[in-house]
């Protein structure tokens, strides 16, 4: 993302967004946290002429100048200033542990329950999330971790028209809430069931064999292949910058982690990826769970 760019960073209140600040400070980045959104057309024009990209993060902290978001972005769009926007997630559970570790109240909550306030802000937030060029969830991710997503993503392939990032999950622990498109390998046969596959991840080449040879398998990949061509051809011309596909299993051990493998490897070997500069990796969510 170049300094003409700029990347509004919001999200829900313990998400993660001061974490996402300072990574993308480490990375070089000018941050400004809690700006009013009137303002964000001004700053880029102070801003535009140094090298340095531009974030501002902006949530309910602000108050009635929240409300003031959609106006500026849409100012943005007519000044031709390119913008996106990160979204910041995380389950509620996972809120509630967060507030009631740092015994802060939530800036919503008035004088209710922390998940009142959490329920008001998703209401409140639920356009630009919508509008969001990238989610990301923070529910099982620690402040390291977190950094260091945020360095995958923008430190690396900024000249990328798309990047792809394609997650292995597993059923029993809930359907990633930052995918774009999720789809079901459970109709492969379940390596699990194999004695001497069952210790074993899709990243060992005896399990990825195993997957890629099952019935139906090649097939599938060929047809999500050509669906994804199409998919990713909509999201440039639309300027979408990010593409989350999530890859399900039971566990997210085996079959989902050997897809997501190979339609990596296929995404980035095609000729679409060469030539409208797509690059794809995968992330597997669930492979350190115990199954």
């Amino acid at each position: 993302m170049g300094s003409n760019e700029v990347l509004v960073v919001t999200g829900m209140s313990g998400a993660g967004k001061s974490t996402v600040a300072h990574a993308l400070e480490d990375l070089g980045w000018y941050v400004v946290d809690n700006l009013p959104p009137s303002m964000i057309a001004t700053l880029w024009e102070m801003t535009a002429k140094t090298p340095s990209s531009i974030a501002v993060v902006i949530d309910v902290r602000g108050g009635e100048f929240f409300d003031d978001l959609t106006k500026a972005l849409s100012n943005l769009a007519e000044n031709k200033i390119a913008r996106r926007i990160l979204f910041v997630d995380a389950s509620d559970e996972a809120l509630v542990r967060r507030f009631e570790a740092t015994r802060r109240p939530h800036p919503l909550q008035g004088p209710d329950r922390i998940l009142d306030g959490i329920a008001k802000e998703r209401v409140r937030l639920q356009d630009v999330r919508s509008a969001a060029d990238l989610v990301i969830d923070s529910s099982a991710l620690n402040i390291h971790q977190l950094e260091a997503k945020i360095g995958e993503v923008f430190s690396s392939d900024s000249g990328s028209n798309l990047r792809v990032n394609i997650l292995s999950f597993g059923y029993k622990y809930g359907i990633p809430v930052d995918a774009d498109l999720v789809m079901d390998c459970r109709f492969i046969a379940n390596p699990h069931w194999i004695p001497e596959l069952r210790p074993l991840t899709g990243l060992d080449k005896a399990v990825s064999d195993n997957v890629l040879a099952s019935t139906n398998v090649q097939e599938f990949l060929t047809k999500y292949e050509s669906l994804f061509e199409t998919i990713a051809s909509g999201f440039i011309q639309e300027g979408r910058k990010y593409l989350t596909l999530a890859i399900g299993c039971t566990g997210g051990k085996h079959r989902s982690v050997a897809i997501s493998e190979e339609l990596a490897k296929r995404f980035a070997n095609s000729e679409q990826a060469s030539e409208k500069k797509i690059s794809a990796q995968a992330v597997h969510r669930d492979l350190g769970r115990e199954i």
